[in-house]
């Protein structure tokens, strides 16, 4: 297999495109997704607040239970900085790319015009849906946006993202400022962000998959575990409790009701979570230059990852770092803060409160 028309060759397209497509849209990017069987009603539903009229330019084929043969030579992708084992492999092609997702065996084909999934879609639903916004990633990262490992909800004109190393708590931060009257999410984990009068903020159609000590921590979330549960973690040490992994679906509209969600408006504020568990200092948020803060910026910037085609047909080389300058210009008019001291969240959700009631 030298191209995408070979992987092509060896898949049969015909169920997904005999399926009633479905259109989902953000900011300026529409997709359009083809999808046979029960997998597309559950993904319509997921999608259901960034569903749209309007057919995209963008089409994704989603084909479940087929398989590649024979399979090609894989190369492991590299993780980004302080995440461990295998989670994806590639195989480049001449004018496109493969990626497997190592655990599951679901594969992807990536080029230009063709975006497709294959494999055990149905018991990997997560995964398919980050595959969709994968497709909105990549066309605004082509438009000039870039990628912040960030969190964000929007209010009235402000727009607050938080960003913060994993499992610094910008899923929890987030979710208190959730609490807010009139507060809508637009992100939990990925914001573009683009430079502009004012500056631009763009989520994606993707849930919170959040862990225990984020729902232990909120009562607005604490139903989505038993009691029994609930006892149990709570019996735990909390540095082992804020290193648990154990993801769990949260849907905005059940938790929040409806019209919570946005995902486009201006960006006005962007703090970063540098506070620790282990330090009695008091809470601050104190802005900065990021200019100066290296540190902080390194918090910000997220790799593209191996799906990632560049506008001149370049994939994304493994191990490639951001551009530094291209987050600084971004960034250039949005108020940055950092956050230091101890982590209490009900004292950064006043600080939310306060700056989104301004």
């Amino acid at each position: 297999m030298k191209t995408a028309a070979d992987v092509l060759a060896r898949l049969d397209l015909a169920p997904a495109q005999g399926s009633d497509p479905f259109h989902i849209a953000v900011g300026p990017i529409a997709v359009t997704v083809l999808c046979p069987g029960p997998l597309r009603a559950e993904l319509m539903a997921y999608f259901a607040d960034a569903l749209a009229e309007a057919p995209g330019d963008i089409v994704v084929h989603l084909l479940p239970d087929q398989t590649l043969t024979p399979e090609p030579t894989w190369a492991d992708w590299q993780r980004d900085p302080g995440k461990a084992g295998r989670k994806d492999a590639t195989c480049d092609l001449d004018d496109a790319r493969l990626v497997r997702k190592v655990r599951s065996g679901v594969t992807f084909l990536q080029a230009p015009g063709v975006a497709v999934a294959f494999g055990a879609l149905g018991q990997n639903v997560s995964t398919v849906i980050n595959f969709v916004n994968t497709q909105i990633l990549s066309a605004c990262l082509r438009d000039g946006w870039q990628l912040a490992h960030a969190a964000a909800v929007t209010r009235q004109g402000r727009t607050l993202a938080i960003s913060g190393l994993s499992g610094g708590g910008k899923s929890t931060s987030i979710l208190r400022m959730m609490d807010i009257s009139g507060a809508q999410f637009m992100s939990n984990d990925r914001v573009l962000i683009r430079a502009g009068t004012p500056a631009q903020a763009l989520g994606i159609p993707k849930h919170p998959r959040i862990n225990p000590g984020t729902i232990i921590g909120n009562p607005r979330l604490r139903g989505m575990l038993s009691p029994a549960r609930r006892a149990e973690l709570e019996a735990m040490p909390l540095a082992d409790l804020w290193s648990l992994e154990d993801k769990h679906d949260l849907f905005i509209p059940q938790i929040y009701g409806p019209d919570r969600i946005c995902y486009g408006a201006a960006l006005t504020d962007f703090w970063v979570l540098n506070w620790s568990h282990t330090t009695n200092a008091p809470t601050a948020v104190s802005e900065v230059t990021l200019t100066e803060r290296a540190d902080l910026l390194s918090a910000i910037m997220k790799s593209p990852g191996p799906f990632y085609q560049h506008r001149d047909g370049r994939f994304e080389p493994n191990g490639a770092t951001p551009d530094p300058a291209a987050y600084l210009t971004a960034l250039g008019d949005v108020r940055v803060s950092e956050v230091s001291g101890r982590v209490d969240f009900d004292v950064l959700a006043e600080h939310g409160r306060q700056l989104l009631d301004d």
